[in-house]
């Protein structure tokens, strides 16, 4: 296991260890070898520093990798943060950055613009990193972006049931849906706004 002192600020939003292999909610689902189609076996491989799930008929390794989400902090002319309530699960009814997985034929820069026009209605233009935050439980890293508006207009869409401009100080924490949202949030006010003082990280319930 890693000394969670080692495991970096990414780590900050993830609640389990780090070295536990592949999460068994992925492994249910890869069962079987996409070459030969023979069992996998999750275990020693010749050649490889970790476990691997292998064939062992026909030698494949089926390396399962986590995937990326790209989001956004949209920021107003006048400063003010854009959070959407989200309308679907994981966090249905609570805040959250606009963001989404990446495609596989788009770059990151591309994504974050198209995952926040589709939730939120907002053209943004994507600034400095704010942060990398890895989410073990969901097998996911999440980067979050500072983005000024463009152009667009705050629209509710099928996966925000709402989309509102929020005051530095006046950050929704106890209605926060994610650690990644939290963290991220956390990080842009040290950047932006040092005065100000988080919400406690308890009032998470996911």
């Amino acid at each position: 296991m890693t000394d969670p002192r080692d495991r970096g600020p990414d780590g900050r939003p993830t609640d389990i260890q780090s070295g536990g292999g592949v999460p068994d909610w992925i492994a249910a689902a890869v069962n079987y070898c996409s070459r030969c189609g023979s069992e996998l076996r999750f275990g020693e491989v010749p050649g490889e520093e970790r476990h691997r799930l292998a064939c062992p008929t026909c030698g494949f390794i089926a390396y399962v990798n986590p995937r990326l989400v790209v989001t956004t902090l949209p920021v107003t002319d006048h400063g003010r943060l854009v959070l959407l309530r989200r309308g679907i699960a994981p966090g249905i009814g609570s805040w959250a950055q606009p963001g989404g997985f990446l495609e596989v034929d788009e770059t990151v820069t591309e994504a974050a613009r198209r995952g926040t026009l589709e939730e939120t209605g907002l053209i943004v233009e994507p600034g400095e990193i704010v942060g990398l935050y890895s989410r073990l439980e969901a097998a996911v890293v999440v980067i979050a972006f500072e983005a000024r508006i463009v152009g667009g207009e705050p629209t509710p869409t099928p996966e925000a049931l709402e989309v509102a401009m929020f005051e530095p100080a006046e950050i929704p924490w106890a209605g926060i849906a994610f650690k990644t949202t939290y963290w991220a949030i956390v990080d842009w006010l040290a950047r932006r706004h040092p005065s100000l003082r988080p919400g406690d990280p308890a009032l998470l319930q996911h």
